[in-house]
């Protein structure tokens, strides 16, 4: 999508600090983090939320897990724990309107939502 800003994230169009990439994924370090690691990961194609998933798109939740996954050891948070969020659609805190996930990590986080 050609304003959306994840896309052009994932074109490399705007700056990002990128902590993990491959050829469905990437991922980099959300500008107001809320922890020590915050790192939002999207797939590369313009996808609006999870409600936008189908039969043709549906593998890219695999590609992002197992990308949190990986970034989680890269960070030295798998041991720990961290949390894998996601919202969907205004009225769950959405303000981006392209597939994302928040990883977030590196301190207790504390049992509310976030």
């Amino acid at each position: 999508m050609e304003n959306c800003i994840f896309c052009k994230i994932a074109r490399k169009e705007l700056p990002s600090t990128i902590v993990y990439e491959d050829d469905k994924v990437i991922a980099f370090n959300d500008i107001n983090p809320v922890a020590p690691v915050h790192v939002l990961i999207i797939p590369k194609i313009h996808i609006k939320n999870v409600m936008e998933l189908d039969e043709q798109n549906a593998d890219i939740m695999k590609d992002i897990h197992l990308a949190a996954k990986n970034i989680a050891v890269k960070l030295g948070i798998d041991e720990k724990g961290f949390r894998l969020i996601n919202n969907c659609g205004e009225e769950a805190g959405q303000t981006v309107f392209h597939l994302h996930y928040h990883l977030i990590g590196g301190k207790k986080l504390g049992q509310g939502l976030i």
